[in-house]
Formats: structure tokens, sequence, C-alpha cells
């Protein structure tokens, strides 16, 4: 079995997905797609992707509660999958055998209806624009800063609403403090053993006054280091 994230959570990469499962697939190879970063981040059907299983999230970028999520099972895999909890013989099939985890609160099971009904509204593809716009924004005005590097691609194949920069020299983490205590600019710092740097994600509602202060700011620690 092959495990794959659709989006690298640490840099926004958008991996290949349809190629993995096409290869593995004339392989006899059955592959698992972590959606977590990808699902109502950008416009695909489950059928783009050929895949055996695919399971998500739906707190990220659907905005439904935390603890709602979803789980694909090809028809054909979904008999011999053994569910958390004991299933009867004639449930062997039936996908619903995975949600059987005991007595479940109806409140989020309900919003999740809610938030479907807002990424509609949105529309897939419009909400996919929104972002890759928002993000390329802030990433077109810093690219030649000196200092500063991007950890993620600018195709548009290869990313969408996240980005992973650094500012060459200086702790990420220092960085993400600054930036909260400062500016109330909310940003995850990311430290891996080939890479180090802000993972940055604006949503929807996100403003470009808002990305340009988050520029001017950075631009500055990027120029004269951090204050103090």
């Amino acid at each position: 079995m092959i495990l794959i994230s659709h989006v690298v959570n640490l840099t926004g990469q958008i991996t290949p997905v349809k190629a993995v499962c096409e290869m593995a697939g004339r392989k006899g190879v059955e592959v698992i797609v972590d959606g977590a970063h990808s699902f109502a981040h950008f416009d695909f059907k489950q059928s783009d992707l050929g895949c055996d299983y695919y399971g998500t999230s739906l707190h990220k970028w659907l905005y439904a509660p935390k603890g709602t999520g979803l789980l694909y099972v090809r028809r054909d895999r979904i008999k011999k999958i053994w569910p958390l909890m004991a299933a009867e013989e004639r449930e062997g099939a039936d996908i619903r055998k995975f949600e059987e985890v005991g007595t479940h609160s109806a409140a989020p099971r309900l919003a999740i209806g809610e938030a479907v009904l807002f990424h509609q509204g949105l529309g897939a593809k419009r909400k996919e624009a929104r972002l890759r716009f928002l993000s390329r924004y802030w990433m077109n005005k810093l690219k030649d800063v000196p200092r500063i590097r991007f950890n993620t691609s600018f195709d548009d194949q290869q990313s969408c609403g996240i980005t992973n920069v650094e500012v060459t020299g200086i702790d990420p983490g220092a960085i993400a403090t600054y930036l909260m205590d400062k500016h109330k600019i909310f940003t995850v710092p990311i430290v891996h053993p080939e890479f180090k740097g802000l993972r940055i994600t604006p949503n929807v509602f996100t403003t470009l006054s808002e990305l340009d202060r988050f520029c001017e700011v950075m631009e500055s620690i990027a120029r004269k280091g951090l204050p103090g």
C-alpha cells in the first residue's frame, strides 16, 4: 500500500496523486490519500484521483466543526476492511460500518450540511481562484526581498493557498512569536531537517490590506532583523 498526502501540510506542495495511483494500479498496489489539506481547498473530484481510499478532516478548508471528517473507500474494497467496532455480516459491504463508534453528537454532524452549503455558495472554482490570488499576491510582493526564501512553488499546479517562507538566518519560531505578540499576525513556524520557515495561509476572508501589513513587517524583518 502507498500512503500519500494530497497536499503536504508543511509547504503546501500539491502532489501528483493521479499519476501515483495510475502507477500503483499497474503494480496491483492500493493507494490511500490523506486529503486533510486538499478537500474544499481547490477544485477537484474524487474520480480525478483514482485512489482506493481517501480520508479528510472537515474543519480545515470546509470550515465544519472539529471532529468531523469524511472517508471514501472504493466500493470493492469495503468488504475486506475491518471497522473499528465489530459489524454484523450483513453490513460487510456497507460503508456505514466505519461510522460506528458509539453515540455521536448531533450538532457537528448537522453543521456539516451548513458547511457544504456555504462551500457550494462560494463555488469550488471561485474559492480556489481566491485562495491562489491571495497567496500569489503576498508571495510576489516579497519574492525579490533579500533574505526571503520560499519553500513552496509559485507554479499553480503545485500550490494553492498554503506557502512556506523563510527569512534566512532568523529562527522561524522567533519570527512567529514576534508577529503574533506585536502585530497579531498568526503564522505557523515549521522546522524540518531539510528546510525551515513560516507556514502562511490566507483564507477567503483575508483582505489585501492585511497582506500588505504582513509583507511590510516581513520585509522589515528581512532587511533589519527582529527588533531588540
